[in-house]
């Protein structure tokens, strides 16, 4: 199972542009919980898909989970470390990071 290694170098701004998709953690383990649920249950990508002019045109293949998904989180000085461990592609995975983070995330490393 792949280990995307993600870097929250400021966590205070990491958060989306719209703000119902948006981290709102503070804290290491809660911006573990809240991308833990974005990768194994449907709910993130679910309330992205009402917010698209056409919803029911959205690829379903946008919408993978992986209800075996783990993520844990590190406080590192002034950022956040975060260890995603799925089964997500990585192009899912970084879309659903920038609709919780916006830009404001770090991909440092895939290990397969």
């Amino acid at each position: 199972m792949p280990r995307y290694l993600i870097r929250l170098p400021d966590p205070t701004h990491a958060r989306g542009n719209e703000p119902s998709l948006s981290f709102t953690a503070n804290g290491a383990g809660a911006f573990a919980e809240e991308l833990q649920a974005a990768l194994a249950t449907p709910a993130l990508f679910e309330r992205w898909r009402a917010l698209q002019p056409e919803p029911d045109e959205v690829d379903p293949a946008l919408g993978a989970t992986d209800p075996s998904a783990t993520v844990s989180g590190a406080q590192q000085d002034l950022h956040v470390d975060l260890v995603a461990d799925t089964r997500i592609p990585g192009e899912i995975l970084k879309q659903r990071l920038r609709l919780l983070a916006g830009r404001h995330w770090e991909l440092r490393d895939v290990r397969f």
